[in-house]
């Protein structure tokens, strides 16, 4: 079987902008905005030391590092850095699955040496754009995936099935992607705390708590059994925008105001990669979390402001927020894979 490597730049959007502010280099960075519910995006290593990881409110994070520095975020150099990323990567690899800006995986059949020929392509990459990757081969995409996170920055960790078992096995079941953190207390108020006991927990209880499906695929990723398969082009299947208000909004002018802007931005990207869709929805989220999502598919697939703002808006009202609202968003789905802006290598998809 050919091993498969896990490619994944290291701190990427902090790391891109300590290039471009080198006077920050070894000083706790927080990529994030500055609102009152803004969540960090990224962090230098040096404020991971405090604690401070991704997605946690930037509020917190500052309690947890007052000296660190705040800088907002700039996708679009992002977007830049990575295209720059990727370009070296397939140029040395000929199947890359993207799945983000910041990671790609990589089929390295044919590859002579392989270990040697990933080393020589992050060595080319910090070269040609000053950012550092880290790395994991395995026989599949779970061990490469979690290897690459197992010695960040810089990481360089080959494992077979087997030696990943043995190396993380005393690590909670949360290590491995798949098993989020209410997965992983259900677990450990079973006795389930560690991936080795998981994958030796008897099956029948697990189906009994989680399922016929989820149960079994909780044991397998424990076992560190993955598929191999890369798949080099990535459909997105939906397109979104969404926004986060500092104050909650009452007013429904207002929310409407919002909404239109926000579908006049998203179809305008959707004009751009030539994409259209037959399905548009809202996402509303009160001032109490609840989050609730509302669609409509139509007849044909449109990307018409006209078209989409109509029907968000038209959703929004027949929901009538009965509280304040602290999250809008709109998404168009269903595309029509028959344009030519359909197939894409980047994670393009935000579902609502």
């Amino acid at each position: 079987m050919a091993p498969i490597a896990h490619l994944d730049i290291d701190a990427f959007f902090a790391s891109v902008e300590l290039l471009r502010r080198p006077e920050l280099r070894g000083l706790p960075v927080i990529v994030s905005g500055s609102g009152p519910r803004a969540v960090v995006t990224t962090a230098s290593y040096e404020a991971r030391r405090f604690g401070i990881g991704s997605a946690m409110p930037t509020s917190r994070a500052r309690r947890l590092c007052p000296a660190a520095i705040l800088v907002p975020p700039d996708f679009a150099a992002y977007r830049d850095a990575s295209r720059a990323v990727m370009e070296r990567v397939r140029a040395q690899v000929e199947r890359v699955e993207v799945v983000g800006l910041d990671e790609a995986y990589l089929d390295l059949d044919g590859l002579v040496a392989p270990r040697a020929a990933m080393r020589r392509l992050v060595g080319e990459i910090r070269e040609a754009t000053g950012l550092d990757c880290s790395v994991g081969i395995g026989p599949n995409r779970l061990v490469a995936k979690v290897a690459s996170d197992a010695e960040k920055p810089r990481g360089f960790v080959c494992l077979t099935r087997e030696q990943a078992c043995a190396r993380f096995g005393s690590r909670p079941p949360g290590l491995v992607p798949g098993i989020g953190p209410k997965t992983a207390e259900r677990l450990e108020r079973m006795g389930i705390a560690t991936l080795a006991r998981l994958a030796a927990a008897p099956l029948d209880a697990l189906v009994a708590e989680f399922g016929a499906n989820h149960g079994p695929d909780l044991q397998r990723r424990a076992r560190f059994e993955g598929s191999a398969a890369i798949t080099p082009i990535r459909i997105a299947v939906s397109e979104s925008r969404e926004t986060t208000f500092d104050t909650d909004i009452a007013d429904p002018a207002r929310l409407e105001e919002i909404l239109v802007d926000l579908a006049a931005g998203l179809c305008e990207r959707l004009a751009a990669q030539e994409r259209r869709g037959r399905t548009i929805a809202i996402k509303v989220r009160l001032d109490d979390f609840a989050t609730i999502t509302r669609a409509r598919t139509i007849a044909a697939p449109t990307n018409d402001p006209a078209i989409v703002v109509g029907v968000a808006v038209a959703l929004l009202r027949e929901y009538a927020p009965a509280r304040p609202v602290r999250l809008l968003g709109v998404r168009v789905a269903s595309f029509d894979h028959g344009g030519a802006g359909a197939p894409t290598d980047e994670q393009l998809a935000l579902p609502l």
